[in-house]
Formats: C-alpha cells, structure tokens, sequence
C-alpha cells in the first residue's frame, strides 16, 4: 500500500501536471526528516504512459527504498535523474511529466529549465554534490509489452530489459555491481539476491581506479546519514556508563521450557534471550520513567509508553525498528514483531513509522561473542543498553560444597545522556532491569 508520503506527492504532481501540461516531477520528502535521497531505478520509460497504481519509480531514503505510486494517469516525459543518481535534495526536477496526448517535443527544454531552478545543497564542509543533470535526449521507446516490473538494462539499448528482485537491485546499486553482467538463477531467469552477492569482477572488468590493496566502496545515503548523526550525538551530547552484570539462570531456564511448548505448535516462535531484554527493559522503564525521555532543547520530555529500538544489522548499515508500547505486549508478540520488523529492515522495506521515534535503544552484540562494549545514544533519546554475550563465571556460594558454583552472566552497559540522566537514575534503572531478568515470572503475572 501506498504510504501517505506517496499519495500526497502524487496528487500534487498530477494536479500540476493537469494546470501546466508538462511540468517538473520533484523530489518527495518521504519522512519528515528527509532532506535528500537518490533514485533507485525507475520504474517507466521516457515516453511511457502509466495508470493509476502504477510504480514510478523506487526512491532510496537514508533507511529504505521506497516505492511511488501514481494516483491519476499520465506520461513520464523526460527523466532527468537517471537509475543510480544520489544526493538529490528534495524538491529538486527529477523528472518532466504530461498527460496522454501532449506534444513531447518541449520535454527536453522544459527538463533543462527545471534542473536549472533546482534548489541549491546546503553548503558541507566534506564535500558538495553535484545537482542532478538531464540525460542526454534519446528517442522515446514504445512501452514494453511484458508487465513484470523490471529496470531498464543501463550498457544495452533502451528496448532490452533485465528482470531482479528488489532487493537485488538495490544491493547491487549500491556496490556498483553492474546487473547486465549477472547471470539470474531465480525463476525465468530473474536475478535475486544471492546472485548479486555472489558476483566477483573479473580482473579485466574491475575498475581502473581500484588496486588490489583497496576497494573504495561508494557512501550509500544510509550509511552517509549514520556517520552524520552518529557524530553529532557523540559530539554533543555528554555520554556516561554504567555497567552490571546480570545472572541469567532463571532466563535460560525458562526460555528452555516455553520454546519446547512452543516448538511443538511452530517451530518459527522460538523465543530469544533479546525478547526478554526488550520485555525486562519496557518494565524497568515504567519502574524509573526518568530514563524514557529526551532533551528537546528547553524542555526534557519524558514519554508514558516505551517504544524500544532495536539495532538491526542491514548490508547498508545499522538501523533501528520499534516495538511500540513494548511494555503492553507479552513475549510471543514480541519475538513475532521482532523477526518481522528485523526482516524488512534488512530487505529495505521498513515505512518511515516503523524506524521514526522511539524511546530507547537496545544494542545486542551478544549473539556475535562480544562480551562488552559501550554504544553511541540515538539521539534525541536519552539512554541506549548495550548487551553482552552470557558467559559461565565462578560466583561465591558458602551453601555449596565446594563453596563456589558457575552461573550464566551477562553484561550489559547502560549509556545516558547526563543532562537529561543522572548517575543515581542509571543505578536505579540498571536495578530494576536486573531484577525483571533475574526473576523473569515477576513481568509474566
């Protein structure tokens, strides 16, 4: 379905399209956050009439690629950022389009007077990209007559068409993998993901500017955005840690017990270790409120329901989905919501709701062996958890025997921001998160 976003850059585009005939196509903001984005590929051909419902085209954001659907019928007319342009600011011509039986012949005029009037990139002290520029005029090919969505091949002439999966495409985008030289190996052909993972250039076709000591790997608009915001919040915010080390037993245990009941009805609702941090993390949240806010400038806000982020591993970088109102869901719900949100988060499919917001990450390193770290908070969130691997230690126990015993511990740092967090805050809430986790059945009444 198509997001708000969408629908409303759609209808003012027609409506302009209908009062000025052809007229610029311009860049959406597709969050409220968005400033600049790129072009995945499109979706229609110059000259090529669409329908309404049709996909445009696919607009790669700073977290997802996201699909833009035409509402009213029309003509693309000219495109003037092609498959691959990135850093395009929103409101920037990227396109000209008309109605069925418009004279196109202007297109190319009207296209270069758009891109002339683009906004201007905000001035940065790394660098300044480029404006979009018009592609060179080609003769408007006649619509294809296969209807499966598919991106025009870039090196062949405009008629031939290669067939891959979204997120094939958008993987190789990004690694500069040129999808003409792909053999797809999913049906009729198609290119999927593990093609494009799998493609390794050939020493000929590698480019001139790499050696075999280096590879440079161009910035996606993600990963971009992650180092900007990263900074930002490592620059300006007075980061703190706390850490404990939390006795797992109990949870292993009871983990072990609900997922040989669970197993039996569906093998797929395994609970994990990380749903029950998510689930004791909401719980010490409504015990110690003060670290569910944020600093908002001249005000510090302080929220009623935890919304929790997870960090989620993606190929383009790091990105954080939310279990909204975490604290009101049991874990079943949790572990569904996490698997789903984890996998459109790596498929690039997550809508601007479902990673906008939050009230407080978690970062869980545990499940690749490290024992220990701190993490970056995501602003303007106040805290963030860092997670450890639980790792057999050698406690004191004068009712044992031996006078010792092993347990399951796990270590989880706490990072505040201290303008808004205090350090008897980060105890106290360290507290009741060790307390849930240590006697999970207390969250589960």
């Amino acid at each position: 379905m198509a997001s708000l976003a969408r629908r409303v850059f759609a209808r003012q585009l027609h409506a302009s399209a209908r009062r000025n005939a052809l007229s610029p196509f311009k860049m959406p903001a597709m969050s409220p956050t968005m400033t600049e984005g790129g072009i995945a590929s499109w979706k229609k051909k110059e000259g090529e009439s669409f329908a309404t419902g049709d996909v445009l085209l696919e607009i790669e954001t700073d977290k997802a690629t996201i699909d833009v659907e035409a509402v009213e019928d029309g003509i693309l007319a000219k495109i003037i950022a092609a498959d691959g342009a990135k850093n395009i600011q929103v409101g920037a011509p990227i396109a000209i389009v008309g109605e069925e039986g418009d004279d196109l012949s202007g297109a190319a005029e009207v296209a270069s007077k758009a891109a002339s009037e683009a906004p201007k990139a905000e001035s940065k002290s790394d660098s300044k990209p480029e404006p979009p520029k018009a592609p060179e005029s080609k003769p408007a090919p006649s619509p294809p007559k296969d209807t499966e969505t598919s991106s025009p091949k870039a090196d062949l002439p405009s008629g031939d068409r290669i067939f891959a999966s979204p997120i094939a495409k958008k993987i190789a985008l990004e690694r500069g993998i040129p999808l003409g030289k792909l053999t797809g190996s999913g049906p009729n052909g198609r290119i999927i993901r593990e093609d494009v993972e799998k493609y390794k250039p050939s020493a000929s076709s590698a480019p001139a500017a790499e050696s075999s000591d280096y590879v440079d790997t161009p910035l996606s608009n993600m990963r971009r955005t992650i180092g900007a915001r990263l900074t930002q919040s490592k620059q300006e915010f007075p980061h703190y840690y706390v850490t404990v080390d939390v006795n797992m037993d109990k949870v292993i245990k009871l983990r072990e017990v609900f997922n040989a009941t669970l197993t039996e009805k569906d093998k797929s609702a395994k609970l994990s270790v990380n749903d029950f941090i998510v689930k004791a993390v909401a719980c010490a949240l409504n015990d110690v409120p003060e670290a569910n806010s944020a600093w908002l400038g001249e005000v510090i806000r302080t929220y009623k329901k935890a919304d929790i982020s997870v960090a989620v591993a993606t190929p383009t970088g790091l990105i954080t989905p939310i279990l909204k109102d975490a604290g009101s869901k049991g874990l079943a719900t949790i572990s569904a919501e996490t698997k789903a949100l984890a996998k459109k988060a790596r498929d690039g499919k997550l809508a601007p709701p479902e990673y906008q917001g939050g009230t407080f990450t978690i970062s869980n390193l545990g499940m690749y062996g490290v024992s220990h770290f701190t993490a970056i908070i995501n602003a303007p969130q106040s805290c963030i958890l860092a997670v450890g691997a639980t790792e057999a230690k050698l406690v004191p126990a004068p009712e044992e025997e031996r006078g010792f015993k092993t347990v399951q511990v796990m270590k989880v740092t706490l990072s505040s921001d201290h303008r808004v967090v205090d350090g008897a805050v980060a105890a106290r809430w360290l507290a009741a998160f060790r307390g849930y986790m240590e006697n999970p059945l207390t969250f589960m009444l």
